[in-house]
């Protein structure tokens, strides 16, 4: 395994690759797609995600180097089926996750976190700071229908409403199908970022239930400058080749408007309105995978972990004799 910390940082990273009917195997310390062009090779260490369309197969040598590198992979189908598989991330602590798991579940830190939620939405525009959450989610619906309107407008593309069902994919209009494809980018490079900082993604504020629910809160931060913007465009465009046009798009404005530069930055603000500390930076476990955690002690906290305690057991069964 190597040190984690000579890995670019992810707001350094690319934020994603599609390959499709191709082979991904491992070449030196990166990957590479063989396909009937040829070879492809990929530098995997700076890629923060990998998207396996239909036709692709890829070597157990392969999945290792992603994992080692940070990379997270995403099997992903037609009709927006898609299956997760993710490595370790770049971190070796949980600490970010223990945060997050305090933060979700204490009903007063987690109010708090999900008006910060909702504020974000609101970048420029001022809000009353008395606003309830009942009030934030109306205004937080009104945004967004304001920005499929404008969308529409500014290319002239019709708009009926959002419709999408994931068993009838061709049954959608073609900007719905557009909005869908955009989205998946979205939650995919989301989800690659919140777990190479080590979050969970299940862990959601605004949203519940979910193995991704955290995914979907962050997304919703972006969805109106981003995605919208993009599946109108690319449909005003025309309509054929529609996803891989969208996925295209997607890239160009991801690194335009810098977003993995922007989505640890928004965590760590709508987190931070739980009041508990970050931790800092330091991660002690970065550079050794195998290294084991602290041990929890429920009077003195937690405790070094990979040391044999057989003399403490001795010590306990002299003191009760």
């Amino acid at each position: 395994m190597k040190d984690l910390h000579l890995l670019p940082k992810v707001r350094d990273s690319w934020s994603y690759l599609y390959a499709e009917h191709c082979r991904v195997d491992q070449e030196g310390k990166a990957i590479a797609l063989h396909d009937a062009q040829g070879t492809t090779p990929v530098p995997c260490a700076s890629l923060s995600l990998l998207m396996l369309g239909p036709g692709t197969s890829v070597t157990h040598a392969a999945v290792r180097a992603l994992a080692e590198n940070g990379c997270l992979v995403v099997w992903c189908g037609e009709e927006g089926v898609r299956l997760y598989a993710q490595g370790l991330g770049e971190t070796r602590s949980a600490r970010n996750l223990l945060r997050q798991a305090r933060l979700c579940t204490d009903r007063v830190l987690r109010l708090r976190v999900v008006m910060q939620m909702y504020r974000l939405r609101f970048r420029d525009e001022p809000l009353d700071p008395n606003l309830t959450l009942q009030q934030l989610r109306g205004r937080e619906g009104i945004r967004v229908r304001m920005a499929y309107a404008d969308a529409s407008r500014r290319t002239g593309v019709p708009w009926s409403g959002r419709s999408y069902q994931r068993e009838s994919w061709s049954a959608a209009d073609p900007v719905n199908r557009a909005l869908s494809a955009a989205n998946s980018c979205l939650y995919g490079v989301c989800h690659a970022a919140i777990v190479a900082a080590g979050y969970s993604p299940a862990l959601g504020f605004i949203h519940t239930g979910k193995m991704l629910s955290f995914v979907y809160d962050i997304a919703d931060l972006y969805k109106a400058d981003l995605t919208i913007p993009v599946a109108f465009r690319v449909v005003a465009a025309g309509t054929s080749n529609l996803e891989g046009r969208v996925r295209r798009a997607c890239r160009d404005a991801f690194h335009q408007q810098r977003l993995l530069q922007r989505i640890i930055p928004d965590i760590e603000t709508a987190l931070a309105a739980g009041g508990l500390p970050s931790g800092g930076d330091a991660d002690e476990f970065a550079v050794d995978e195998a290294r084991p955690g602290a041990l929890w002690d429920p009077d003195i906290g937690p405790v070094a972990g990979g040391v044999n305690r057989a003399d403490e057991a001795d010590t306990i069964a002299d003191t009760d004799a």
